[in-house]
Protein backbone atom coordinates (compact mmCIF):
# COMPACT_ATOMS: atom_id res chain seq x y z
CA UNK A 1 0.00 0.00 0.00
CA UNK A 2 1.85 3.35 -1.01
CA UNK A 3 1.69 6.55 1.28
CA UNK A 4 -0.39 9.14 0.84
CA UNK A 5 0.49 11.80 -1.56
CA UNK A 6 1.88 15.27 -0.30
CA UNK A 7 -0.90 17.85 -0.12
CA UNK A 8 -0.01 21.43 -0.28
CA UNK A 9 -1.02 21.68 3.51
CA UNK A 10 1.30 19.85 4.48
CA UNK A 11 3.12 22.63 5.50
CA UNK A 12 0.75 24.27 7.85
CA UNK A 13 1.54 23.31 11.15
CA UNK A 14 0.76 25.59 13.48
CA UNK A 15 -2.47 27.90 13.99
CA UNK A 16 -0.53 30.26 12.78
CA UNK A 17 0.27 28.76 9.21
CA UNK A 18 -3.42 28.24 8.97
CA UNK A 19 -4.32 31.27 10.13
CA UNK A 20 -2.42 32.96 7.40
CA UNK A 21 -3.33 30.61 4.34
CA UNK A 22 -7.19 30.86 4.78
CA UNK A 23 -6.82 34.46 4.94
CA UNK A 24 -5.05 34.02 1.88
CA UNK A 25 -7.34 31.74 0.65
CA UNK A 26 -10.61 33.05 1.45
CA UNK A 27 -9.15 36.45 -0.10
CA UNK A 28 -7.93 34.95 -3.35
CA UNK A 29 -11.80 33.49 -3.76
CA UNK A 30 -13.39 36.85 -3.02
CA UNK A 31 -15.84 35.74 -0.33
CA UNK A 32 -18.23 38.28 1.32
CA UNK A 33 -18.87 38.63 5.49
CA UNK A 34 -21.01 39.98 8.09
CA UNK A 35 -22.45 37.24 9.49
CA UNK A 36 -21.17 38.07 12.69
CA UNK A 37 -17.25 38.43 10.93
CA UNK A 38 -16.49 41.70 8.70
CA UNK A 39 -12.78 40.51 7.40
CA UNK A 40 -11.29 37.52 6.40
CA UNK A 41 -8.92 37.57 9.14
CA UNK A 42 -12.23 37.36 11.33
CA UNK A 43 -13.77 34.83 9.31
CA UNK A 44 -10.68 32.31 9.33
CA UNK A 45 -10.17 33.01 13.55
CA UNK A 46 -13.43 32.31 14.10
CA UNK A 47 -13.48 29.10 11.83
CA UNK A 48 -10.06 27.90 13.32
CA UNK A 49 -10.98 28.33 17.08
CA UNK A 50 -14.81 27.00 16.20
CA UNK A 51 -13.09 24.05 14.51
CA UNK A 52 -10.47 23.20 17.46
CA UNK A 53 -12.80 23.34 20.21
CA UNK A 54 -11.10 26.35 21.52
CA UNK A 55 -12.54 30.07 22.59
CA UNK A 56 -13.62 32.10 19.78
CA UNK A 57 -12.63 35.49 21.60
CA UNK A 58 -9.14 35.68 20.83
CA UNK A 59 -6.77 33.66 18.60
CA UNK A 60 -3.63 35.38 20.07
CA UNK A 61 -2.84 33.04 22.90
CA UNK A 62 -2.59 29.39 20.69
CA UNK A 63 -0.78 30.95 17.26
CA UNK A 64 1.91 28.89 17.88
CA UNK A 65 0.28 26.10 19.00
CA UNK A 66 0.96 22.57 16.24
CA UNK A 67 -1.86 21.11 15.26
CA UNK A 68 -2.43 16.91 14.40
CA UNK A 69 -2.71 15.64 11.19
CA UNK A 70 -6.43 14.69 12.03
CA UNK A 71 -6.57 18.74 12.92
CA UNK A 72 -4.96 19.94 9.88
CA UNK A 73 -7.43 18.05 7.89
CA UNK A 74 -10.33 19.31 9.61
CA UNK A 75 -9.15 22.69 8.78
CA UNK A 76 -8.99 22.17 5.49
CA UNK A 77 -11.99 20.63 5.13
CA UNK A 78 -13.92 23.54 6.33
CA UNK A 79 -12.00 26.11 5.17
CA UNK A 80 -12.51 23.97 1.47
CA UNK A 81 -15.90 23.94 2.45
CA UNK A 82 -16.49 27.79 2.95
CA UNK A 83 -15.08 28.56 -0.34
CA UNK A 84 -16.50 25.97 -2.50
CA UNK A 85 -20.15 26.46 -1.26
CA UNK A 86 -20.24 30.24 0.23
CA UNK A 87 -22.36 29.17 2.84
CA UNK A 88 -21.72 31.75 6.26
CA UNK A 89 -19.41 30.15 8.95
CA UNK A 90 -22.01 29.85 11.34
CA UNK A 91 -23.78 27.74 9.27
CA UNK A 92 -20.83 25.59 8.81
CA UNK A 93 -20.37 25.63 12.71
CA UNK A 94 -23.71 25.55 13.91
CA UNK A 95 -23.02 28.31 16.19
CA UNK A 96 -23.52 31.92 16.31
CA UNK A 97 -22.36 34.51 18.85
CA UNK A 98 -24.60 37.27 19.83
CA UNK A 99 -23.40 39.66 22.79
CA UNK A 100 -20.61 36.74 24.29
CA UNK A 101 -23.58 33.88 23.67
CA UNK A 102 -23.47 31.12 21.93
CA UNK A 103 -26.74 29.97 19.97
CA UNK A 104 -27.58 26.95 17.30
CA UNK A 105 -28.18 28.00 13.89
CA UNK A 106 -28.47 25.97 10.75
CA UNK A 107 -29.77 27.19 7.22
CA UNK A 108 -33.45 26.99 8.73
CA UNK A 109 -32.75 30.08 10.44
CA UNK A 110 -30.99 34.06 9.32
CA UNK A 111 -27.81 34.08 11.59
CA UNK A 112 -28.51 36.43 14.40
CA UNK A 113 -27.21 39.73 14.21
CA UNK A 114 -28.92 42.62 15.74
CA UNK A 115 -28.31 46.13 17.23
CA UNK A 116 -31.24 45.53 19.63
CA UNK A 117 -29.67 42.75 21.00
CA UNK A 118 -26.13 45.33 21.90
CA UNK A 119 -28.82 47.92 23.00
CA UNK A 120 -30.70 44.96 25.37
CA UNK A 121 -26.90 43.70 27.07
CA UNK A 122 -25.70 47.05 27.07
CA UNK A 123 -28.25 48.13 29.57
CA UNK A 124 -31.44 46.46 29.39
CA UNK A 125 -33.05 49.64 27.12
CA UNK A 126 -32.17 51.84 30.07
CA UNK A 127 -33.37 54.79 28.29
CA UNK A 128 -37.07 53.34 27.40
CA UNK A 129 -37.34 51.49 30.28
CA UNK A 130 -36.86 52.73 33.62
CA UNK A 131 -37.38 49.86 35.65
CA UNK A 132 -36.54 46.13 34.09
CA UNK A 133 -37.97 44.74 37.60
CA UNK A 134 -41.65 46.13 36.36
CA UNK A 135 -41.64 44.64 32.78
CA UNK A 136 -44.12 41.96 32.86
CA UNK A 137 -44.78 40.57 29.26
CA UNK A 138 -42.75 40.94 26.50
CA UNK A 139 -43.43 40.00 22.76
CA UNK A 140 -40.17 39.54 20.27
CA UNK A 141 -42.03 39.48 16.81
CA UNK A 142 -40.28 37.76 14.24
CA UNK A 143 -37.79 35.87 16.62
CA UNK A 144 -35.91 33.81 14.54
CA UNK A 145 -33.37 31.56 15.78
CA UNK A 146 -34.76 32.93 19.43
CA UNK A 147 -31.68 34.82 20.66
CA UNK A 148 -33.29 38.21 21.30
CA UNK A 149 -36.05 36.46 23.18
CA UNK A 150 -32.89 34.89 25.39
CA UNK A 151 -31.55 37.58 25.56
CA UNK A 152 -34.84 39.57 26.73
CA UNK A 153 -35.19 36.38 29.69
CA UNK A 154 -32.18 37.82 31.16
CA UNK A 155 -32.48 41.39 30.95
CA UNK A 156 -36.21 41.44 32.91
CA UNK A 157 -36.42 38.90 35.11
CA UNK A 158 -39.63 38.71 35.84
CA UNK A 159 -40.84 38.91 32.72
CA UNK A 160 -42.87 36.44 30.48
CA UNK A 161 -41.66 36.54 27.19
CA UNK A 162 -43.43 35.31 24.03
CA UNK A 163 -41.19 34.89 20.85
CA UNK A 164 -43.02 34.52 17.35
CA UNK A 165 -42.87 33.94 14.16
CA UNK A 166 -44.35 32.82 10.67
CA UNK A 167 -41.59 29.81 9.96
CA UNK A 168 -42.03 26.87 11.62
CA UNK A 169 -38.07 25.91 10.69
CA UNK A 170 -37.30 28.79 13.15
CA UNK A 171 -39.45 28.12 15.75
CA UNK A 172 -38.00 24.44 15.93
CA UNK A 173 -34.28 26.03 16.27
CA UNK A 174 -35.76 28.61 18.43
CA UNK A 175 -37.27 25.85 20.61
CA UNK A 176 -33.88 24.36 20.66
CA UNK A 177 -32.06 27.50 21.77
CA UNK A 178 -35.08 28.09 24.53
CA UNK A 179 -33.84 25.06 25.81
CA UNK A 180 -30.63 25.06 26.23
CA UNK A 181 -30.99 28.04 28.15
CA UNK A 182 -32.93 26.46 30.30
CA UNK A 183 -35.60 28.85 30.17
CA UNK A 184 -38.58 26.75 28.78
CA UNK A 185 -40.98 27.63 31.61
CA UNK A 186 -40.93 31.52 30.74
CA UNK A 187 -40.00 31.85 27.17
CA UNK A 188 -42.53 30.34 24.86
CA UNK A 189 -42.96 30.30 20.70
CA UNK A 190 -45.77 30.83 18.83
CA UNK A 191 -46.50 30.52 14.93
CA UNK A 192 -47.92 33.70 14.18
CA UNK A 193 -48.44 36.56 11.18
CA UNK A 194 -46.95 39.33 13.40
CA UNK A 195 -50.14 40.20 15.60
CA UNK A 196 -51.91 37.40 13.99
CA UNK A 197 -52.35 34.25 16.29
CA UNK A 198 -50.92 35.61 19.06
CA UNK A 199 -52.44 35.27 22.41
CA UNK A 200 -54.77 37.36 24.12
CA UNK A 201 -53.04 40.22 26.15
CA UNK A 202 -50.94 43.77 25.92
CA UNK A 203 -47.35 43.68 26.36
CA UNK A 204 -44.96 45.86 28.12
CA UNK A 205 -42.42 45.82 25.37
CA UNK A 206 -42.58 44.51 21.88
CA UNK A 207 -39.19 44.13 20.36
CA UNK A 208 -38.96 43.04 16.36
CA UNK A 209 -35.92 42.78 13.77
CA UNK A 210 -38.41 41.90 10.95
CA UNK A 211 -37.08 41.37 7.80
CA UNK A 212 -36.68 45.07 6.27
CA UNK A 213 -34.34 44.39 2.98
CA UNK A 214 -35.62 45.54 -0.42
CA UNK A 215 -36.85 43.29 -2.87
CA UNK A 216 -34.34 44.63 -4.99
CA UNK A 217 -30.96 44.40 -2.86
CA UNK A 218 -32.20 41.09 -1.84
CA UNK A 219 -32.02 40.16 -5.79
CA UNK A 220 -28.69 41.13 -6.07
CA UNK A 221 -27.53 39.64 -2.78
CA UNK A 222 -24.28 38.02 -2.76
CA UNK A 223 -24.04 33.73 -2.55
CA UNK A 224 -23.29 33.88 1.42
CA UNK A 225 -26.60 35.88 1.96
CA UNK A 226 -28.36 34.16 -0.32
CA UNK A 227 -27.78 31.07 1.80
CA UNK A 228 -30.19 32.05 4.40
CA UNK A 229 -34.13 31.96 4.02
CA UNK A 230 -35.46 34.57 2.07
CA UNK A 231 -38.50 35.22 3.79
CA UNK A 232 -35.87 36.36 6.79
CA UNK A 233 -34.53 39.51 4.52
CA UNK A 234 -37.51 40.32 1.92
CA UNK A 235 -39.32 43.16 3.27
CA UNK A 236 -40.92 44.53 -0.11
CA UNK A 237 -40.43 46.77 -2.66
CA UNK A 238 -38.56 49.52 -0.08
CA UNK A 239 -37.98 46.72 2.57
CA UNK A 240 -40.69 48.45 4.96
CA UNK A 241 -43.75 46.24 4.62
CA UNK A 242 -43.71 43.81 7.31
CA UNK A 243 -42.18 47.24 9.90
CA UNK A 244 -45.43 49.41 8.60
CA UNK A 245 -47.86 46.68 9.49
CA UNK A 246 -46.40 46.39 12.82
CA UNK A 247 -47.10 49.91 13.13
CA UNK A 248 -50.61 49.71 12.50
CA UNK A 249 -50.90 47.18 14.56
CA UNK A 250 -48.44 47.87 17.71
CA UNK A 251 -50.72 50.39 19.70
CA UNK A 252 -53.90 47.66 19.96
CA UNK A 253 -51.20 45.82 21.77
CA UNK A 254 -49.54 47.56 24.11
CA UNK A 255 -50.08 48.53 28.01
CA UNK A 256 -50.38 51.91 28.45
CA UNK A 257 -46.86 52.93 29.40
CA UNK A 258 -45.94 49.86 26.86
CA UNK A 259 -43.06 50.71 24.29
CA UNK A 260 -42.50 49.19 20.76
CA UNK A 261 -38.78 48.88 19.58
CA UNK A 262 -38.23 47.71 16.23
CA UNK A 263 -34.54 47.43 13.67
CA UNK A 264 -35.10 48.75 10.44
CA UNK A 265 -31.86 49.03 8.91
CA UNK A 266 -31.36 51.88 6.68
CA UNK A 267 -35.14 52.43 6.17
CA UNK A 268 -34.94 55.74 8.76
CA UNK A 269 -35.88 58.35 5.75
CA UNK A 270 -38.48 56.49 4.19
CA UNK A 271 -40.11 55.32 7.00
CA UNK A 272 -40.19 58.75 8.72
CA UNK A 273 -41.72 60.23 5.86
CA UNK A 274 -44.86 57.36 5.16
CA UNK A 275 -45.53 58.00 9.31
CA UNK A 276 -44.96 61.57 9.55
CA UNK A 277 -47.74 61.68 12.62
CA UNK A 278 -45.26 59.22 14.52
CA UNK A 279 -42.48 60.63 16.94
CA UNK A 280 -39.74 58.26 16.28
CA UNK A 281 -37.06 57.61 18.72
CA UNK A 282 -33.81 56.58 17.26
CA UNK A 283 -31.52 54.72 19.45
CA UNK A 284 -27.87 54.81 18.12
CA UNK A 285 -24.98 52.48 19.44
CA UNK A 286 -21.45 52.24 18.60
CA UNK A 287 -21.82 51.09 15.33
CA UNK A 288 -25.22 52.02 14.04
CA UNK A 289 -27.10 55.75 13.24
CA UNK A 290 -31.07 55.59 12.93
CA UNK A 291 -31.27 51.69 12.61
CA UNK A 292 -33.68 51.31 15.54
CA UNK A 293 -36.62 53.28 16.73
CA UNK A 294 -38.46 53.60 19.50
CA UNK A 295 -41.84 54.42 20.15
CA UNK A 296 -43.91 54.29 23.36
CA UNK A 297 -47.83 53.60 23.29
CA UNK A 298 -48.96 56.92 24.20
CA UNK A 299 -47.07 57.65 20.53
CA UNK A 300 -49.85 56.02 18.78
CA UNK A 301 -52.76 58.25 20.09
CA UNK A 302 -51.20 61.78 19.80
CA UNK A 303 -49.59 63.76 16.22
CA UNK A 304 -46.61 64.32 15.64
CA UNK A 305 -44.46 67.36 16.83
CA UNK A 306 -42.44 69.67 14.26
CA UNK A 307 -39.17 67.17 14.80
CA UNK A 308 -38.98 63.23 15.97
CA UNK A 309 -36.76 62.80 18.52
CA UNK A 310 -33.43 61.43 18.97
CA UNK A 311 -31.52 59.24 21.76
CA UNK A 312 -28.32 60.36 22.56
CA UNK A 313 -25.49 58.05 21.39
CA UNK A 314 -24.03 56.01 24.06
CA UNK A 315 -20.65 54.54 24.34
Amino acid sequence: MTDRAPQPTDDLISIRDWLRYAVTAMTRAGLVFGHGTETAVDEAAFLILSTLALPIDDINPWLDCRLTRDERSALSDIIGRRIETRKPSAYLTNSAYIQGRKFYVDERVIIPRSFIAELIARDGLGSIVPDAAEVGRVLDLCTGSGCIAILAAEAFPNAEIHASDISDDALAVAARNIRDYGLDQRVRTFKADLFDGLPAGSYDLIISNPPYVAAAEVEAFAPEYQAEPQLAHLGGIDGLDLVKRILDGAGERLEPHGNLIVEIGTGQDALEAARPDLPFLWLDTETSEGEVFALNASDFKQKRGDQGRRARKSS
